[in-house]
């Protein structure tokens, strides 16, 4: 069984790998691998779309490599192999992103907008950066053993919403209710990030690397 971590030049994928395998080993093993080769993407049981930066730019930087999002697609949709998205890689899920007024086209996987931050304080900065309490809104296997009021790390200025409020799988208030994770089917994703949450985030890639949609 092999995890592949999508490696586009967007992400800390240093430690994202090193969480990975952390929570693998304690497992008793598993196979954690960086990979930016389509056949990697299509052997994989499941997959981990990390992303940090500018939402066209992450999506520029993944089509630009042949093959690689075809893989994905068919791997995620067709086959149905367990996928996280984790930060961009979250929001690349959405049907579009909206960053600086351009509207790119995302995955459109999950239907909804990737929209500005519009807090109702004028006093929170922007980007929303640090640790922000979860509001989980539905029960998930990915969650399991977490509970609402346990924080995550974010660091970002954009977040998902959703078409479907059912889609939404937790939020944070940060001058209003903020997308923290989305889920669907086979498919999760976080707007903070679990490789940098210690242990609230370690135990869900723990669950993430046991769950079978």
């Amino acid at each position: 069984m092999a995890t592949v971590i999508v490696d586009y030049n967007s992400g800390n994928l240093h430690s994202a790998r090193k969480s990975f395998q952390r929570m693998a080993d304690a497992q008793g093993g598993g196979d954690i691998r960086v990979s930016d080769a389509p056949e990697e993407i299509a052997r994989a049981t499941r997959i981990v779309l990390p992303g940090v930066g500018a939402f066209a730019e992450c999506r520029a930087g993944l089509f630009a490599r042949d093959g690689l999002f075809e893989a994905l697609e068919e791997a995620v949709l067709t086959r149905g192999v367990p996928f996280l998205g984790i930060c961009v890689g979250m929001q690349m899920m959405a049907s579009r992103g909206l960053e600086h007024g351009i509207d790119t086209k995302g995955f459109d996987w999950i239907n909804g907008e990737v929209v500005a931050l519009t807090p109702d304080d004028p006093g929170l900065k922007i980007p929303h950066m640090g640790w922000n309490e979860l509001v989980i809104e539905r029960p998930h296997p990915v969650l399991r053993g977490i509970k609402t009021g346990e924080h995550g790390y974010f660091v970002h200025s954009y977040h998902l919403l959703a078409s479907d409020p059912h889609d939404r799988l937790a939020y944070c208030d940060y001058g209003g209710a903020v997308t923290a994770m989305i889920a669907r089917d086979n498919m999760v994703g976080t707007q903070f990030h679990p490789e940098k949450s210690q242990s609230t985030g370690l135990r869900l890639i723990g669950n993430f690397l046991n769950w079978k949609p």
